[in-house]
């Protein structure tokens, strides 16, 4: 670590740190909450497909995101919201300039903003010397969206409440092939949509281990109303069992081998952007972060 902290202090850009994507594996909506928000059931895995982010300290109070990112405004943006809140519970007298190598898909449901500001969080917790439990992080990163608290654990999971509450799984780690179809799914709009499924009975780890239950209660609005998704399901549903991460746009099937999903990949790459990634229990993050 003390080679990290003599360049974060000295003015210097840290090494990129991975911001890892998420599939969700089953999604199922169980009630609506009075504060507007669903009480679910889903299953996260990590993939090793990321974002990279890396940090410069400033010795004024500024924070700002270097470079644009398309559609995000600096002050919009996660990361800089996540370093203002992590310097403000932390007592911090410095400013960061932050840096975000895009690679995830944006609206695409393998929450790339959510696991850059996890990676936000953590990173900034080492390099200001904060001392911070994992739970204080998860706590800070719920207030700026419910998937960042899996992103701060860094452990595959089984999630309920607004997908907060999380319970570690080892689960098979399976290579993927994602399809990331022309559109952008906007969450709001599927949770707000009426006709969402609010009331899936409720079901048990074992009941989703024992290999049933992969349902994603988002998927039949998301269909309805972006073509394009419904058109890459179609589309993998020719090679494997087809399923929608989280909101989508995504969409995503399992193989047992790097090779059968490369070999995938390359059939549906003529008309789909895609990408091959490997399932992992345990988020890359954890093992880039500084050693204390």
């Amino acid at each position: 670590m003390a080679s990290e902290l003599e360049s974060f202090t000295s003015g210097l850009w840290t090494r990129w740190f991975p911001a890892p994507g998420k599939l969700n594996l089953m999604l199922r909506i169980t009630g609506r909450r009075e504060d507007g928000y669903h009480n679910l059931q889903t299953v996260f895995q990590f993939i090793d497909y990321c974002d990279q982010v890396s940090f410069r300290q400033r010795d004024d109070l500024e924070i700002t995101r270097i470079g644009e990112i398309e559609g995000v405004p600096s002050e919009q943006d996660l990361v800089v919201r996540a370093a203002r809140l992590i310097r403000e519970k932390g007592g911090v007298n410095k400013g960061v300039e932050i840096k975000v190598q895009k690679n995830l898909p944006m609206g695409g449901g393998v929450g790339g903003g959510s696991s850059d500001a996890a990676t936000t969080f953590c990173v900034l917790n080492k390099l200001w010397m904060l001392d911070f439990s994992v739970n204080d992080l998860m706590e800070m990163g719920l207030s700026l969206g419910a998937d960042v608290p899996v992103f701060i654990k860094g452990r595959a999971a089984w999630a309920e409440g607004v997908g907060d509450q999380l319970m570690p799984l080892d689960l098979n780690e399976p290579w993927y092939v994602v399809i990331v179809p022309d559109c952008h799914v906007s969450t709001k709009e599927i949770f707000s949509a009426h006709e969402l499924t609010r009331n899936s009975i409720p079901i048990t780890i074992t009941g989703f281990v024992s290999g049933g239950h992969r349902e994603n209660d988002c998927k039949p609005v998301v269909v309805s109303r972006y073509s394009a998704v419904e058109e890459a399901l179609e589309a993998l549903s020719l090679y494997g069992d087809a399923r929608l991460t989280g909101t989508g746009a995504c969409v995503y099937a399992e193989f047992l081998g790097k090779k059968q999903a490369e070999q995938v990949q390359k059939g549906l790459s003529v008309n789909w952007s895609c990408f091959v990634a490997k399932g992992l229990n345990r988020s890359p993050l954890l093992e880039a972060l500084p050693v204390s």
